[in-house]
């Protein structure tokens, strides 16, 4: 079974080049404009893991991250913060809310890849 992953960011080449970039890896890659809707997508699907920018309109990456925590059926979803963001408080911030890893942009595509890989194994 292919794994899904959510992908939110509020830049539409950000989620093209993510997705493509888990597409080529085996991955099935869904996206999101903002945290807002990422909630509405969590209603409706599962995912084996979701990445996520910190800073987006309407919900931001750690005010959505709080709100997956709270859901029983994503509790234990392992969320990526992708982020142009690299201050160490923010990423304390990212990690109370529940966030299990964060990569620096502009990300290197293999990385990424290795970041999923170990989290979730294509």
């Amino acid at each position: 079974m292919t794994k899904s992953v959510l992908c939110v960011d509020d830049s539409a080449s950000i989620r093209q080049m993510v997705s493509f970039t888990l597409e080529s890896a085996g991955y099935a890659p869904d996206t999101a404009v903002d945290g807002a809707d990422a909630l509405t997508k969590l209603d409706q699907n599962k995912y084996q893991l979701i990445i996520t920018d910190l800073n987006m309109p309407n919900l931001d990456g750690i005010g959505m991250i709080k709100k997956v925590r709270e859901m029983p059926q994503h509790a234990g979803v392992p969320i990526v913060m992708l982020t142009t963001e690299s201050d160490e408080g923010k990423k304390q911030e990212g990690k109370a809310a529940g966030a299990t890893g964060w990569i620096v942009k502009p990300f290197d595509q293999t990385k990424l890849v290795a970041v999923v890989n170990k989290l979730i194994g294509a």
